[in-house]
């Protein structure tokens, strides 16, 4: 099944961040073309799409319209068929690492020294235990074929 193309009209995107947005999820849907993907996924993409061509917003609410709807479009991809954009896992386990590594290992630390101020200790190293376990499973999405040709900034 064909993915529709969004196709706003150039008054709306009179912001340049919401017009780099846009772009973005141009090159997303582009590469998306070259993958096979499920009809159904094609139908919700599409039904994403349409209401994207059909908004009248301008500005900050159609910037939040467009970065709504590529997340959900990336989160469908990812649960759906295991395709994820460049560094989809380093940014998610980035956050994750610090979180579930970091905080525990400066808590101990600071705990062992006595010194909770030194709690902070723990995040680079949670930061850098995020960073590899993700460009890890960002290497084998690459091998595997399921890694998309574009990097999603924030």
């Amino acid at each position: 099944m064909k993915i529709i193309k969004p196709d706003l009209k150039p008054e709306l995107l009179t912001d340049s961040k919401t017009k780099a947005l846009y772009d973005q999820l141009q090159q997303l849907l582009n590469e998306l073309e070259k993958k096979k993907i499920s009809a159904e996924t094609a139908n919700s993409i599409n039904s994403d799409i349409e209401s994207i061509n059909s908004t009248t917003l301008r500005d900050k609410n159609l910037y939040k319209l467009l970065k709504q709807k590529q997340n959900d479009l990336i989160k469908l991809l990812e649960k759906e068929h295991k395709i994820v954009p460049k560094n989809y896992y380093r940014n998610l386990w980035l956050a994750l690492g610090m979180g579930a590594f970091g905080l525990p290992i400066g808590v101990a630390f600071g705990l062992l020294i006595n010194n909770i101020a030194l709690l902070s200790i723990g995040l680079p190293i949670g930061m850098a235990i995020g960073v590899a376990v993700g460009s890890s499973l960002d290497k084998k999405a690459e091998a595997e074929g399921r890694q998309l040709d574009v990097e999603i900034k924030a």
